[in-house]
């Protein structure tokens, strides 16, 4: 593995879960955009949705790597 990206990996993987909680966030305040109070918003909420679940991915893979290379140093 690159050393910059086991290094990401490896020493913030904070970062994935920080990503993680900001989709998190992103998705609900989009749900709450489907409310029929909200109607005029939402397009917004759409967009929030897919902008969260992106993050949500992203911090999960991170995660994912985080986990992969903890078990290959543990072998």
């Amino acid at each position: 593995m690159n050393s910059a990206l086991k290094l990401i990996v490896n020493e913030y993987g904070w970062i994935h879960i920080s990503l993680g909680l900001f989709g998190n966030i992103t998705f609900f305040v989009g749900s709450i955009l489907f409310l029929p109070t909200f109607e005029e918003y939402k397009t917004l909420g759409v967009w929030l949705f897919i902008i969260g679940s992106f993050f949500m991915l992203i911090g999960s893979l991170g995660r994912l790597l985080v986990d992969i290379t903890d078990n290959r140093h543990a072998d």
